[in-house]
């Protein structure tokens, strides 16, 4: 039982690190324990239990709000990613033989592995509860994420993690010295080649977030929703005064449907396009409009200073089950799901533009915002800037949007631009190249939220992606097999015959416990 309440305890203590909560390291404790519960689990199938009762309290107690939506988007959705944990489990706790460093090192490559199989896989993945976001109120792991991104946030905060788990173990204690000596260097390579502060530069953009909130917060309430939502923004956007601003955000949901969508009623677009002169700024405003009775759209669509209209950017990461449902007619006997009548088409890829207040800018859609890959694409093609338009209209007074503006200031920490947060019911703000940010609006009002930003240059991160936990797996890959290799000589080896070989040789005297040694025997 020991080790199901360590799993236990280990994920509540994993929940409170993300907001509304922290601080943001007690992450790296909470994983702590739940590395130390493998460690006593005395077979694969207990490592496999380990991980369930790690995983579903976990995710249960990160992403409760999606319950919102009724039990049958929350319940699969921690169930789903519940099954990374359980794998883990399992695999580690098959490992437990190995010595410490070699487990260590194993078990950091194989969470690395798990994590990017599941920012990608089921239904393009969920990103949602990787430990580097836990980190985003810790400035030193902002800095660092520049280098590394949040995905090798999570390596760092596993290897730590790991290495605390097993000093508990007689004559471990030395593990300490793998993470003391990555901050060691991580802090000696700042010092080094670190430049002048991110987004530091000579332009500084003014920029207007119009949170107009929908005639009634948190819920639907037909007829005309949408158009009473695009009334209440441009209600809001009239009070902007001339030339105070060189970008307004209207978030996703701000227009749209059949009756507001600017593309597709012409006088919807006027209107936009007039006070983009009046005020002399750029406009992107969120539309999601039917193009016909089984699909639709969801887009940022641009006006230029001029009122001109300059395209849009399509949402390429629809929500599956909540913007389209996968394999629908496998999933027609459901009846909430009547509530997605339409698939979203995704978008064909990034669209950034070359704006007359002289910064590049692009920007993503709701979730695409929680994944790493989707600004960075659009930082990849030089935008210097990106807009997150959001809704979550749909999770009402939870801690929803808190979280995603943690995962929101990742983005911009990790590829050193600034992040414009506009959400139609909040909370919105202006995140800068360090991750910073001053304020929010809150939740349900009806509010323009003014804030500068200086244009920031892609990070090393930017350049590189995921690269770290990729050099994670490849090591935990090359650990793994070398034992092995090594498994089979001591096998082979006359009985009582001691060489280059043996664990004493490499230096692995160290025993996890008296009844569980670290010997290469096959299991």
């Amino acid at each position: 039982m020991l080790p199901l309440l360590l799993a236990a305890l280990g994920a509540v203590i994993s929940v409170l690190a993300f907001p509304p909560f922290g601080p943001g390291f007690l992450v790296i404790l909470g994983f702590a324990l739940y590395l130390l519960a493998i460690r006593r689990a005395e077979s694969p199938g207990w490592g496999a239990l380990v991980g369930l009762v790690y995983g579903v309290i976990f995710f249960g107690g990160l992403i409760w709000w999606i319950s919102k939506l009724g039990l049958v988007a929350v319940i699969p959705l921690v169930l789903a990613n519940a099954l990374f944990p359980v794998a883990f489990g399992y695999w580690m706790a098959r490992q437990n033989r190995l010595p410490p460093w070699r487990w260590l090192l194993v078990a950091t490559g194989s969470w690395a592995a798990l994590e990017l199989f599941r920012y990608s896989i089921p239904f393009n993945g969920f990103e949602w509860g990787a430990l580097g976001y836990g980190l985003a109120d810790q400035s030193w792991a902002r800095d660092l994420s520049s280098w590394i991104g949040t995905s090798g946030l999570t390596v760092t905060a596993v290897l730590v993690a790991g290495a605390l788990a097993l000093a508990l173990e007689p004559g471990a204690r030395r593990l300490l010295l793998i993470p003391a000596g990555y901050a060691l260097v991580s802090v000696a390579a700042f010092a080094v080649v670190s430049g002048p502060p991110a987004g530091a530069g000579d332009v500084e953009v003014r920029v207007a977030i119009v949170q107009g909130s929908t005639p009634c917060p948190f819920m639907h309430c037909p007829p005309n929703e949408r158009l009473r939502t695009f009334e209440q923004h441009l209600a809001l956007t009239q009070t902007i005064e001339e030339r105070s601003v060189d970008l307004v955000v209207w978030s996703e949901g701000s227009t749209g449907s059949t009756n507001a969508d600017p593309v597709q009623n012409p006088s919807i677009g006027r209107a936009i396009a007039d006070e983009a002169r009046r005020i002399g700024a750029w406009f992107i405003v969120g539309s999601d409009r039917p193009i016909s009775d089984t699909h639709w759209v969801n887009a940022n669509v641009v006006y230029d200073n001029n009122g001109t209209y300059r395209g849009e950017y399509r949402k390429q990461h629809p929500v599956p089950f909540g913007e389209y449902i996968p394999f629908r007619p496998l999933f027609e006997w459901i009846p909430a799901l009547d509530q997605v009548p339409r698939d979203q088409i995704p978008g064909d890829g990034p669209v950034v533009w070359d704006t007359t207040f002289g910064v590049r800018m692009g920007s993503v859609i709701s979730f695409e915002g929680a994944f790493a890959r989707y600004p960075r694409q659009h930082v990849g093609l030089d935008a210097e800037f990106v807009v997150v338009a959001s809704n979550e209209g749909s999770y009402g007074l939870t801690p929803a949007s808190d979280q995603f503006i943690g995962m929101t200031r990742m983005r911009a920490a990790e590829l050193s631009v600034p992040v414009v947060h506009a959400a139609v019911t909040g909370k919105s703000t202006v995140i800068d190249a360090s991750g910073d940010f001053a304020e929010t609006t809150e939740l349900g009002t009806q509010e323009v939220f003014y804030g500068t930003f200086v244009p920031g240059q892609p990070s090393l991160y930017a350049r590189i992606g995921e690269l770290v936990a990729y050099l994670a797996v490849l090591a935990g890959i090359v650990v793994w097999w070398r034992s092995r290799t090594l498994v089979g000589s001591s096998l082979n080896a006359p009985k009582g015959a001691e060489g280059a070989n043996s664990p004493t040789a490499f230096g692995d005297s160290t025993r996890a416990s008296s009844d569980r040694t670290a010997s290469f025997e096959e299991e």
